[in-house]
């Protein structure tokens, strides 16, 4: 009981540490915005016409504006609704993008993606954002209305450079932009998962901007994280204890009070989980058909277990045996299929490192303990006599 108390503890340290990892990375992203803020002297000090050809090296009325950690946008609009697009960044590998969304949202947004490959060439694609996942971001699809000037994309120095023309029917003005960047290369065209994105409502006319999600507390991404929580402390960490103090620590005192709080707090988090979960397809309007199934699935058999504790039949009735292989077996398939559901849910909201480490090492944490604690069943069962079975005398 010590012992795994003790490793629950240090696998609940382990997983502060990650999440205080990404406040420092967020801490870290913050003092680049700090220095970024004098990204308009890079305005003034680059020459865009000694490297870009025609109409990008030589726009009129430029217009130039930090607007995301080293981002810089440039563009240009016309009175014929023609706007000129010019977007950089510090590069080193992998790619940078720049959607134009309906809503803010990822989902359904058309996205111009630049990279330039090991050998030195560089790509820029046009993308259709389906999906969260890479398979649903379609190349070479999209809705910008592209004009015939091909767009390009271009390294100089340490200093990447995406650009394209549009022309729409009215002129653009108030735009939600998502800006994102990874360090790993597309894959035959298809893109990896982001390091990191943001989401910016930009204004055309007086070219500012700001943080869509620092102006929405509830957004979506506090949302996701909330939900993965949820997911992690309630079919992650309370269900599969409380299956531990149900097969190994019968023998000590309080067990099954220890086992039925813990099955109950996991069922409770693992409920909200499932409803902040509905929650977000319905904003997103996104269908991960294995996620939400493998949920719910999780869900109904976490309320049979619950059943279960009302349908008991006593120690000595025909029906415990039954009671017990439903009720063993069930617990058994939540807690697989929970830990398949978390593993899941990672890889579609594209979790960082740290959230694969903290969880990581808390179910290697688990697994240690089941089989430390089977073996030591097992190896008490062998070292039990056999005795033969004795039989009342009669007294003569």
């Amino acid at each position: 009981m010590a012992m795994v108390s003790r490793l629950l503890v240090l696998s609940l340290f382990i997983m502060l540490i990650s999440l205080e990892r990404d406040g420092k990375l967020a801490q870290r992203e913050g003092i680049v915005m700090a220095i970024d803020e004098d990204g308009k002297a890079l305005c003034s000090s680059v020459n865009l016409a000694e490297f870009l050809p025609p109409p990008y090296g030589g726009l009129e009325n430029m217009v130039c504006q930090p607007v995301w950690n080293s981002f810089l946008l440039r563009y240009s609009q016309t009175k014929d609704n023609v706007i000129t697009i010019i977007l950089s960044t510090v590069y080193t590998s992998g790619w940078v993008g720049m959607g134009f969304s309906r809503d803010g949202k990822m989902i359904n947004s058309s996205c111009m993606v630049g990279w330039i490959t090991p050998g030195g060439q560089g790509k820029i694609k046009q993308y259709y954002v389906e999906g969260l996942t890479p398979s649903k971001i379609k190349p070479e699809k999209g809705e910008l209305p592209l004009t015939s000037v091909p767009p390009i994309v271009y390294l100089q120095g340490a200093t990447i450079y995406l650009a394209f023309q549009l022309k729409y029917p009215n002129r653009l003005k108030n735009q939600p932009i998502l800006l994102a960047f990874a360090t790993k290369y597309p894959h035959h065209h298809h893109l990896t998962v982001h390091d990191d994105k943001t989401t910016i409502l930009f204004d055309f006319s007086s070219g500012t901007s700001f943080d869509v999600n620092a102006g929405a507390p509830n957004n979506y991404i506090s949302s996701t994280k909330t939900h993965g929580v949820l997911g992690i402390l309630g079919w992650g960490l309370f269900s599969p204890f409380g299956a531990i103090f149900a097969r190994y620590l019968k023998k000590q005192k309080f067990w099954y009070y220890f086992h039925v709080s813990a099955q109950f707090i996991g069922f409770i988090l693992g409920l909200a989980g499932v409803v902040l979960g509905l929650q977000l397809h319905n904003k997103l309007q996104v269908h991960i058909a294995a996620h939400e199934g493998i949920g719910i699935l999780v869900l109904v058999l976490s309320i049979l277990q619950v059943l279960a504790f009302f349908l008991r039949p006593e120690r000595d009735s025909k029906y415990r045996k039954c009671w017990n292989l439903y009720h063993g077996w069930t617990g058994r398939t939540a807690v697989f299929f929970g830990a398949v559901n978390i593993v899941l849910g990672m890889h579609y909201a594209g979790a960082g490192e740290s959230w694969k480490i903290g969880y990581g090492f808390l179910l290697g944490t688990i697994m240690l303990v089941c089989i430390v604690l089977e073996t030591l069943l097992r190896l008490k069962k062998l070292d039990e006599p056999n005795l033969p079975p004795t039989y009342p005398m009669n007294s003569i």
